[in-house]
């Protein structure tokens, strides 16, 4: 599966479209993760835990899209993008999205 986050492949042709696709993974903080980073922003730095936790949640997310890109019958998604936002106290998602089409 091709994956990528520009609109065309050059020298490929899109034969379909099959439309968007879309995984995301919602993820809570972890405890020990909390107070490293407080004490991150006491003396500050990279909160690896936090950097590593969306890593993870990017992960998930794609693989996801990449499922439902496979279940319709997709070779290639196209202008894939990520969004984040909060979805309670502690925990975000991560989503992420594209265009998936059949290449020649």
């Amino acid at each position: 599966m091709l994956v990528t986050n520009i609109e065309i492949i050059p020298g490929k042709r899109i034969t379909k479209h099959l439309g968007l696709v879309q995984g995301s993974s919602v993820r809570a903080k972890h405890i020990g993760r909390d107070i490293m980073a407080g004490l991150k922003n006491i003396f500050g730095g990279e909160l690896k835990g936090y950097t590593e936790l969306l890593q993870e949640s990017r992960e998930e997310a794609t693989e996801r899209m990449i499922q439902q890109a496979e279940a319709v019958g997709a070779n290639a998604v196209l202008n894939v993008r990520f969004s984040t936002s909060s979805v309670a106290a502690g925990a975000a998602e991560l989503f992420a999205y594209g265009t998936a089409v059949v290449l020649e």
